[in-house]
């Protein structure tokens, strides 16, 4: 490098939160969204083995009440807890508990979701003194605001300076 440019400024995305960055009644909105594909949904039903018709055969499906196929509530599951990651779970050691799963709403193909998370507890672990204990509820909520879908998540987290640096 030449004395006459300028040293180099280097960034680094820095997603996640630590122990102390988390506050009972915050709420993260978790972006982008996702518009689900009938791959998407076809594909993680048959790689899970899942042999309802109802998610993977049109024909059966236009016969349900629903009147088309519904997209498997495990993959939206899936794909909300990935939403979820950057905000909550990012720098977590790991997820300690699920708790109170909900599908309030049939979810689509062609339909674009989107999650928040609330942080609803936190407190210092009592047996790992540089880590704390966070719950959150997220949701998972359509494009135009329906929520489809529910969870309770306790992850264990470590606090600032304890966590992993790569």
């Amino acid at each position: 490098m030449s004395e006459t440019m300028a040293k180099s400024v280097r960034f680094r995305d820095a997603a996640g939160r630590y122990f102390e960055d988390f506050e009972p009644g915050h709420i993260y909105e978790h972006r982008p969204g996702r518009t689900i594909t009938e791959t998407d949904n076809i594909w993680f039903t048959l790689l899970t083995m899942n042999t309802h018709p109802l998610h993977f055969d049109n024909a059966y499906a236009a016969k349900s009440e629903f009147g088309q196929a519904l997209v498997n509530s495990c993959l939206t599951l899936s794909i909300v807890v990935g939403m979820s990651v950057r905000d909550v779970s990012q720098h977590a050691i790991g997820n300690l508990g699920w708790d109170k799963v909900l599908l309030t709403s049939p979810v689509f193909v062609g339909d674009t979701i989107y999650a928040e998370s609330e942080v609803l507890s936190k407190r210092e672990s009592k047996s790992r003194p540089t880590q704390g204990i966070v719950t959150v509820r997220t949701v998972g909520l359509k494009a135009d605001g329906t929520e489809f879908l529910s969870f309770e998540r306790t992850v264990l987290v470590p606090k600032r300076g304890a966590g992993i640096v790569v």
